[in-house]
């Protein structure tokens, strides 16, 4: 599931990596990041140290947006710093609608770094089983536990890339 070599795709300092909820995201930027020699951002390792200590899981959508938005913020501030000394930032923040991916595209375009997106494109039966799994055994990709009710919430949240998104940033569809 790694990306294909690319001359354009190479010069990216910045991999935006979407997918529904068990899609490989996490497993997909670890692997990039090694592949690359970037730096890896995962929103689920983010709130799992930083947030989850302070808040159940059960605490609302609005609790945790607010704050996956101030961690984000965060995370582009720390690839700010990155970008200008040629080193990759790979996000694996979710990015389940255009709106959100659109905020990461604009902030990419004023920074003047180049973008590609991931699309990890995997069946819904697929996703809920890795997710299943991952709760089970606890991998190295689990920060938190995501039951059917998370999981079927994003499910009516995600938005899958159109054609001229995945155009506009150089898109690259992973399917398994």
């Amino acid at each position: 599931m790694s990306p294909a070599p690319d001359s354009d795709a190479d010069r990216a300092l910045v991999h935006l990596i979407c997918g529904a909820t068990g899609a490989g995201k996490s497993t997909y930027a670890r692997q990039l990041a090694t592949d690359i020699g970037g730096v890896r951002f995962s929103i689920d390792e983010w709130l799992a140290e930083l947030f989850l200590p302070d808040g159940a899981l059960d605490s609302g959508f609005d609790w945790f947006y607010e704050r996956v938005q101030r961690a984000c913020s965060r995370m582009r501030s720390v690839a700010e710093q990155l970008g200008p000394i040629g080193v990759p930032s790979i996000f694996d923040v979710g990015l389940t609608d255009r709106k959100e991916r659109g905020i990461f595209e604009d902030w990419a375009a004023e920074q003047g770094f180049p973008v590609r997106l991931h699309w990890i494109d995997v069946d819904p039966e697929t996703r809920w089983a890795r997710v299943q799994q991952r709760n089970a055994n606890r991998s190295a990709t689990f920060s938190f536990e995501v039951d059917r009710g998370m999981f079927d919430f994003i499910e009516s949240i995600w938005e899958a890339p159109d054609a001229e998104e995945m155009a506009r940033m150089n898109g690259l569809r992973i399917t398994d």
